[in-house]
């Protein structure tokens, strides 16, 4: 174990350095390294490749078990306990999440709109339960205000809009992009917390043309849209963390990206039995 951590991490740092941190001598660890690899070590080898191509195209996200499904969704034969030492070994590491907190609460009358979802998160069938929300992302010009609503059904980010500022008609910009291409039925229960887009007259206006029902969270209670609060976490932390967008063109871009090319299609979801959101409502149809 100790000379493959070392031939994993040469060109990273010294050989001399990491054989007197690890207690082992240089010569032992060459000897080592010019032995004809095993059948096992070859096929680690290609394992920890594998890996470290799926670590990149997963934007790092994922840790060993997630890692571990992939890998067997591809009919690789590899253990978890095992694909969970080979990432040690090889160094790769998901990227750690960072709490986000929710700094600034609604501070306006709101109508007498219940909690009807009341933390009721897992959802039969689709186009039953959107919930809603809106984040804010920094660029060097301003920040950008993105609108989702999520299925709670599949998990799967329905509509999103992006706005420069608090600019009203981003929620309402979402809501369309949703409707337009799912067509909910009368109905529908719309989840969001207090926020001043939501309990606008406009946006609740448009929803009950349609024959939506209306929930709102408590105030200030931001478990009461767990899944959304998630995702948003996660866009974060995969995302929006490590870049420092120049504009909020930039920011739209990757942003997009992020939603309909990584999150809805591939990413893998331990609720949904490690399949995407669109493999997830893909095999239901076809059930």
């Amino acid at each position: 174990m100790k000379y493959g951590f070392i031939a994993a991490h040469h060109e990273v740092f010294r050989v001399t350095g990491m054989c007197r941190a690890l207690q082992v001598s240089r010569s032992g660890f060459y000897a080592w390294h010019r032995r004809p690899a095993s059948a096992r070590a070859q096929a680690d080898q290609v394992l920890i490749e594998r890996m470290r191509v799926l670590h990149h195209q997963t934007r790092e996200a994922y840790g060993a078990r997630k890692m571990w499904q992939v890998l067997r969704r591809e009919g690789r034969s590899a253990g978890r306990h095992r694909v969970a030492r080979l990432r040690r070994l090889a160094g790769i590491v998901a990227l750690r999440r960072r709490r986000y907190v929710r700094t600034v609460q609604a501070r306006h009358a709101v109508p007498a709109i219940p909690n009807r979802l009341a933390q009721q998160f897992t959802v039969a069938a689709k186009n039953r339960v959107w919930a809603g929300d809106l984040t804010f992302v920094p660029t060097r010009a301003g920040w950008l205000a993105v609108a989702v609503l999520l299925d709670l059904y599949s998990r799967r980010v329905v509509g999103w809009a992006m706005s420069a500022g608090q600019s009203p008609t981003v929620v309402v910009e979402a809501w369309l992009m949703a409707y337009r291409q799912r067509r909910p039925p009368a109905g529908l229960l719309h989840h969001s917390d207090q926020g001043k887009q939501y309990t606008a007259s406009l946006y609740q206006t448009i929803l009950a043309n349609r024959g939506v029902i209306l929930s709102l969270s408590r105030k200030g209670n931001c478990y009461d849209n767990a899944p959304v609060e998630s995702f948003f976490s996660t866009l974060k932390n995969e995302l929006v963390r490590h870049r420092q967008f120049q504009d909020r063109t930039e920011a739209k871009q990757a942003i997009f990206e992020y939603i309909e090319g990584f999150y809805n299609r591939q990413r893998l979801h331990q609720a949904l039995g490690y399949r995407s959101p669109e493999e997830f409502e893909q095999q239901d149809s076809d059930a």
